[in-house]
């Protein structure tokens, strides 16, 4: 199996974002990144070629284990390759200095993880308004925005509730607004939808694909979820820390007993 995307695969999606005017705002580069415990090396990701363009909803699928969310970890700068390279709008992350990579990960890149991660002691408000505060925001103005984007996930009447007093549903939606708080260009999801009961889940990928439709997001989500088919502009396979194929969404459909149940 080869570990780099090959030019079939790559060329029909290079070829409707051009049309599209789009440019290239995350790149990586034959990247690789190896764990060592004990003198045992894990090999997370063997040599990554990628490109994925502004305004580009990407579903990342994968079996557990396949190097997902190490690649996530390397295109949104809180890991580093143990070789390869990573361009973020054709700025190389390796060469940036820790508070540049921290201006980076505090205003270009939002970030949703499965399991909320929201903070137990603070409001829905506070949660989405602490990003802001540590970008320089002026409280009322983060106030401002912050009570906004709760309106456009739908949780403007819950700002004064705290995490325990909201359902699942309820908190990555307030997990989304934080996401948004210093209007990122690049959104990246980590199983947003896992935790959640298909009518939640369902609205969950509305509430991001609106983001990427309307607001011209990029978003980056790994998952499991099969609908994300129905939003996606592509879709990316990575099995055993490699990129196994790309697809375009009117590429792929679902047979019963496929591998995955997904074939391109």
């Amino acid at each position: 199996m080869q570990s780099l995307m090959n030019a079939q695969q790559i060329e029909p999606a290079a070829a409707e974002t051009a049309r599209a005017g789009r440019r290239v705002i995350i790149r990586t580069l034959a990247l690789k990144k190896q764990y060592v415990r004990k003198n045992v090396v894990t090999e997370a990701l063997r040599g990554v070629d990628s490109e994925i363009y502004t305004g580009e909803f990407i579903s990342v699928m994968g079996p557990s284990g396949s190097g997902k969310s190490t690649y996530f970890n390397m295109i949104g700068g809180l890991d580093s390759p143990s070789s390869g390279r990573v361009f973020i709008d054709e700025v190389d992350v390796a060469q940036l200095t820790a508070v540049e990579i921290a201006f980076l990960r505090c205003r270009k890149i939002g970030y949703i993880f499965q399991t909320y991660n929201l903070i137990q002691y603070q409001t829905a408000l506070e949660n989405v308004t602490t990003p802001m505060a540590f970008a320089g925001v002026e409280p009322d103005e983060a106030r401002r925005r912050g009570m906004d984007l709760l309106e456009i996930v739908g949780l403007k009447d819950r700002w004064h509730h705290r995490p325990i007093e909201m359902s699942g549903g309820q908190q990555q939606r307030v997990a989304i607004a934080r996401a948004m708080a210093n209007q990122p260009s690049i959104l990246l999801c980590d199983e947003p939808t896992a935790n959640l009961d298909l009518h939640t889940g369902r609205e969950i990928l509305e509430i991001l694909r609106e983001l990427n439709s309307k607001r011209g997001v990029t978003i980056i989500c790994a998952t499991h979820d099969h609908r994300m088919l129905d939003i996606c502009d592509r879709l990316m396979w990575i099995r055993d820390g490699r990129i196994e194929r790309v697809a375009r969404r009117d590429e792929v459909h679902i047979e019963v007993g496929a591998i995955g149940g997904v074939t391109a």
